[in-house]
């Protein structure tokens, strides 16, 4: 199993894409396996019940993806120590690795990222979450926006 980690914008779900039907493997991002288990949106569980609640479903939705083929994990499941903790062993994690810069041009606008929505609390949760990623097993310096090439960096790295 392959799990794909980085901030919001990194390039997850689009990579995953990539890299899954390279490596002819399932393909699945954890938020939409949680909005599917939930019947509503990330920004409604956030809204409603609180990121605490939606840490718990998240958690409960990685348990269930486990094993899979290549999953995109959302910005903030990998800094979740229980989270990294039962990634070991079971998966390969790798960290896509996107500037502060790219990060914020690519989800501009994006009103269904909860978090994403102040900037200067964008920088705070961008810097305050690159610890954990670095726990990864694999780091993929992400400098430009070709998803394909992207991936065969992955293939490489691995």
């Amino acid at each position: 199993m392959i799990v794909l980690v980085g901030f919001m914008g990194s390039g997850k779900t689009t990579v995953g894409r990539e890299l899954a039907r390279r490596l002819q493997l399932p393909f699945a991002d954890l938020d939409d396996l949680i909005e599917t288990a939930e019947g509503r949106t990330i920004a409604d569980i956030f809204a409603v019940d609180g990121e605490a609640a939606f840490r718990d479903i998240e958690h409960r939705e990685l348990r269930r993806a486990i094993p899979g083929g290549v999953l995109a994990l959302g910005g903030g499941a990998y800094v979740q120590e229980r989270n990294r903790e039962l990634l070991r062993g079971q998966a390969t994690v790798v960290w896509l690795d996107v500037s502060l810069e790219r990060a914020l041009r690519r989800v501009a606008g994006a009103d269904h990222r909860p978090l994403a929505r102040d900037p200067e609390k964008f920088a705070a949760l961008y810097a305050a979450r690159r610890s954990a990623y670095a726990e990864a097993d694999v780091t993929i310096p992400i400098g430009s926006d070709d998803a394909a090439a992207v991936a065969r960096a992955i293939m490489e790295g691995l």
